[in-house]
């Protein structure tokens, strides 16, 4: 009799329409060389194309981002992936619910499907390669032996090289509707919420307890951009790097409740954040998150220091 060696888990969900991974964003900002060089002290691959600058990781093929010159700080757009089999289904679905279609932005060569979310940010469902993982990230400490100095001088410090983006927080002028419509037409679901304050979404085909969140404003906007790293002393070394750097304004070491990540926040030049993040929760493919409302108290953080004043003020409203 042959032995069974291994289970081979599922990679999507049979038979279920979702997008599985937020493939790439774009935003304009009022000095590319600023963007250059705070993204590059930040650890993240920078690349100049002509007028457009773009982001990628360490030891990562993907690009996750792309960033153009305007009079303002500014989210554009963002590129959701899906395989390649769903296309059709998805568009499809977006006639059947009547989202109208829409022509890609000028400049952009692409064949996704275009469309605007329930505040008018332009979005892309395409085909693309899985970006989100497919298991949780590994997470490690550094230990030391009994008798031998665990901590690194300041002087031989390493940097901070993230390893993928972790997720996007997105101000919202209204949770419930941002919810109920990444949930209907983009097949997300949610992870958990804390009234109309905050929403997080998971992909269906494994992803972080969130690829997107979004907050409440009084305008639409984008509050930052989560980058995956390994353990907390990465957290720890790339603030204290973007410190040295001039990069004064941030917000952490803490730990998130709701995705359980430990966390650091650098305040780029637009009033924005960039988040060093390390083990967050996972949903595996053939996982049902309990999602749950959960009070101000229990969806915010766990621990760390007072946040800053501006933390949460949309500098794009």
């Amino acid at each position: 009799m042959t032995q069974i060696e291994g289970f081979i888990k599922p990679s999507k969900r049979p038979g279920e329409l979702g997008i599985h991974s937020l493939d790439r964003f774009h935003m304009v900002v009022p000095d590319l060389t600023v963007a250059d060089k705070f993204y590059g002290e930040f650890g993240l691959k920078t690349e100049a194309h002509g007028n457009i600058l773009t982001l990628g990781t360490q030891g990562h093929q993907h690009t996750w981002g792309s960033i153009g010159e305007g009079p303002r700080k500014k989210h554009s757009h963002m590129s959701f992936g899906c395989f390649e089999e769903d296309i059709e289904r998805f568009a499809e679905h977006l006639q059947a619910i009547g989202v109208k279609r829409l022509d890609p932005p000028p400049g952009v060569d692409s064949n996704g499907l275009w469309f605007r979310d329930h505040d008018n940010n332009l979005v892309e469902i395409k085909v693309a390669p899985k970006s989100s993982p497919d298991e949780k990230s590994q997470f490690g400490v550094r230990p030391s032996p009994a008798g031998r100095r665990g901590a690194p001088f300041r002087s031989t410090m390493g940097r901070t090289y993230p390893r993928r983006l972790a997720h996007v927080l997105m101000f919202t002028t209204d949770v419930s509707k941002a919810v109920e419509f990444y949930k209907r037409v983009l097949g997300m679901r949610l992870s958990d919420r804390s009234g109309d304050n905050i929403a997080f979404l998971h992909g269906i085909h494994g992803s972080d307890h969130h690829m997107i969140a979004f907050a409440r404003s009084s305008a639409p906007g984008h509050h930052h951009f989560s980058w995956d790293v390994g353990t907390v002393d990465e957290i720890g070394e790339g603030a204290m790097h973007m410190l040295d750097k001039g990069y004064v304004k941030g917000w952490g070491l803490g730990r998130h409740v709701l995705g359980s990540n430990f966390f650091h926040y650098v305040q780029d030049p637009w009033g924005s954040f960039c988040e060093y993040s390390a083990d967050i929760d996972y949903v595996p493919v053939d996982c049902d998150w309990p999602a749950d409302d959960h009070p101000p108290e229990d969806s915010f953080y766990a621990w760390g220091p007072n946040v800053p004043a501006d933390f949460v003020h949309n500098y794009e409203a």
